[in-house]
């Protein structure tokens, strides 16, 4: 399919639990300093994004680390942005994902991470607060592995 038609091109099944979890704008009107401006056009630039888009993210991952401050965002190795805990390697939905298996253990949970157990309440108190989107975030996880692990399973049978 051609970027110049109308058509949109099909979604995966990854990338339709991601865009479940997205929300409506709404209009707001903002005076910058120069140099927060000039910073902020040079970013989306180098980022190919629009002012607004970046404006929003770093907004909204502001407040959150805000009332959340273990919390932290980074865009991950298959190019998504995600919550995490703290500097560290852990996603908040891997927390979640690991609580749910262990009946919401957050003792059990802490220690199959080698984590303080305050660490595993923010993950939990940040889920608590944004359940749609790390629910989003595990969903397009696990659809993510699965396509890869079809993915192998072609390219092995093609050869043998």
């Amino acid at each position: 399919m051609s970027y110049m038609t109308d058509e949109a091109a099909p979604l995966s099944r990854a990338q339709t639990a991601v865009q479940r979890a997205v929300q409506p704008s709404v209009q707001r009107s903002f005076r910058l300093s120069a140099a927060t401006a000039d910073l902020l056009d040079r970013q989306a630039a180098r980022a190919n994004d629009s002012r607004n888009a970046l404006a929003d993210r770093l907004l909204s991952e502001g407040l959150r680390r805000e009332l959340h401050p273990l919390i932290t965002f980074r865009t991950g190795a298959a190019g998504r942005r995600e919550p995490y805990l703290g500097i560290g390697r852990l996603k908040i939905r891997q927390i979640v994902t690991s609580l749910r298996s262990n009946g919401g253990n957050l003792t059990e949970t802490a220690e199959l991470f080698d984590l303080p157990l305050s660490d595993v309440e923010a993950a939990a108190s940040y889920y608590a607060e944004f359940t749609s989107e790390i629910d989003a975030d595990i969903s397009w996880a696990e659809i993510t592995a699965d396509e890869e692990h079809q993915r192998w399973q072609r390219e092995q049978s093609a050869f043998t």
